[in-house]
């Protein structure tokens, strides 16, 4: 089939649907592209260029094309096939695609699927920025989620007189809310590890925390959740203390347990509970609208637009909110209770933890009207109970009663959902963790990452936040002094070129290379010496 010449590249655009190019055999697997070379060649006669397997072509020196000089929307469809390594390498082609590459939408898709869209609180932003493309805004964070492989400070937070049992890292406002057994919620400023505000006693036993920038939600053993309002001009969002004149705090009564879990998103308030039950409960009229009912005590739950996870005795289920039945279940999914929940941020990948001391990781599989759900990876980092596990791409956080803290790394687990696996891992091989933080001397109950830091709380009483911000710092200056001295080696290397330039002698380093190769002369001088030395013994 004809191509058009250079010449008409507009009726190309137009009528790029019947382009020969079109109907060549585009190959996309394993979210690789292979794009068939086409030489073509200029037929001066009829002005068209046509493949360079016909008989009538000029040589292929005449004229031949790039991936460049294809309409850029083909282009962007193809870059949308790779991921964020093979785009930045894509980048770094040529001027065109660097352009095409660094502004390419995918960047953006690239950020939500690992840590959802940037927020923005007050005159503060998460890393937000109009001067910064979203390549940069995806680079930043990639680098970062490198942080806890680094060094690190730990700052150590007194003030609840009995063991913690919750913990909540509210990353956009850079607050931490504390609670547990004297039933007193507490505020901490997450930089500067301060008490801001305390609650008065709730009367029972707080075992789970939630909160955004517009409410505050704490579950007591009583079966009641305690909700505070956001007052909009308070720097601290939320009024623990009552101080204000406006009235910001009340209860919700439903439940007939204690309430072990708690779950915000823009519509609902989700709680589990103890009496076998999810209830979900509407912000605006502050209303119980749906409850599924399960078979066990309910530990944990992580909702998900219109799907919900949840652990009950030692199954997991997956609900449908909308028409409040289950999915899908995993049956025995630990030896035990599944006490822990965590959930990525695309709502494909489930991470249990079990009174086994192990750590599972599930994909969910959806085909049209069915979903199944298939065990990826496990760990076994600990000895004692799982009870807690958080969450922030790449790294999945567990605590346990043996008071030990594991990192690991799930990078090369998760897929985008454009992608396949790059390497299949066996369900049946337990992976060891990464890193192993330990210095507690009994039952860690809770935990929560984000923001380069990891906090913790647990039966001595004591909120611990583990600060990797000093790993960043060293990252950086090491890269810096690595690229002064990089440039300082360059630097010298051309005046001493230039020096030899205007002398009229050869580079003396490539002399001296060539005339001494490193191994031809140690291998030179051993033998001789082994000659030597049995010259002398003979």
């Amino acid at each position: 089939m004809a191509f058009e010449c250079p010449e008409r590249l507009e009726a190309v655009n137009e009528q790029r649907s019947e382009s020969g190019l079109l109907d060549t055999d585009l190959r996309i697997g394993n979210g690789s592209v292979e794009i068939p070379s086409v030489k073509l060649s200029c037929q001066q006669k009829k002005g068209t260029l046509v493949p360079s397997g016909s008989k009538q072509l000029l040589s292929d020196k005449d004229l031949s094309t790039t991936i460049i000089d294809l309409p850029q929307a083909l282009i962007s469809e193809i870059l949308n096939c790779l991921d964020p390594k093979e785009l930045g390498l894509v980048s770094c082609v040529s001027t065109c695609l660097h352009r095409l590459a660094s502004e390419h939408h995918a960047w953006k898709e690239f950020y939500r699927e690992r840590w959802g869209l940037p927020v923005v609180f007050g005159a503060t932003s998460s890393g937000l920025s109009d001067e910064r493309s979203w390549k940069e805004l995806f680079a930043e964070r990639e680098f970062r989620s490198r942080n806890f492989l680094g060094r690190y400070s730990i700052d150590t937070l007194y003030g609840h007189t009995e063991a913690v049992r919750i913990v909540f890292l509210l990353a956009s406002a850079k607050l931490v809310f504390t609670s547990g057994y004297d039933s007193i919620v507490r505020m901490w400023d997450m930089e500067e590890g301060l008490s801001i505000a305390a609650s008065k006693p709730l009367g029972c036993t707080i075992r789970a925390l939630a909160a955004d920038t517009k409410l505050l939600v704490a579950g007591g053993t009583d079966g009641f959740i305690h909700c505070w309002k956001s007052l909009d001009g308070l720097r601290n969002l939320f009024d623990l203390t009552g101080f204000q004149k406006e009235k910001t705090d009340f209860r919700l009564w439903g439940h007939e347990g204690p309430i072990t879990s708690l779950a915000l998103d823009m519509t609902s308030i989700f709680s589990g509970s103890w009496d076998m039950s999810v209830r979900i409960w509407d912000r605006s009229s502050m209303k119980c609208v749906k409850t599924l009912r399960h078979s066990d005590w309910v530990w944990g739950l992580a909702p998900h637009e219109t799907s919900l996870a949840s652990t009950s005795g030692s199954d997991v289920y997956i609900w449908d909110i909308d028409r409040e039945t289950p999915l899908t279940i995993i049956p025995d999914a630990h030896e035990g209770t599944t006490y822990s929940l965590a959930r990525s941020h695309t709502g494909d990948f489930l991470f249990t933890g079990g009174e086994d001391g192990g750590i599972k990781m599930f994909e969910i599989r959806r085909y049209g009207s069915e979903t199944s759900v298939v065990l990826i990876s496990q760990w076994m980092p600990h000895t004692s109970p799982v009870y807690s596990l958080s969450f922030e791409f790449p790294w999945l956080v567990s605590a346990s009663g043996d008071g030990k803290l594991a990192l690991i790394d799930v990078r090369k687990l998760l897929k985008t959902n454009r992608r396949a696996y790059s390497k299949r891992f066996s369900s049946s091989t337990v992976e060891p963790p990464q890193r192993m933080l330990h210095g507690f001397g009994s039952n860690l109950f809770s935990v929560d990452v984000g923001c380069d830091r990891i906090v913790c709380g647990g039966e001595e009483g004591i909120v611990r936040i583990w600060n990797f911000t000093q790993a960043l710092e060293i990252e950086r200056r090491t890269r810096a002094l690595k690229g002064m001295r990089l440039e300082n080696r360059m630097r010298r290397r051309r005046m001493q070129m230039e020096m030899n330039a205007k002398s009229g002698r050869p580079d003396q380093c490539s002399v001296a290379a060539h005339k001494n190769p490193i191994n031809g002369d140690r291998n030179r001088a051993w033998h001789s010496k082994r000659r030597a030395s049995g010259k002398a013994k003979a």
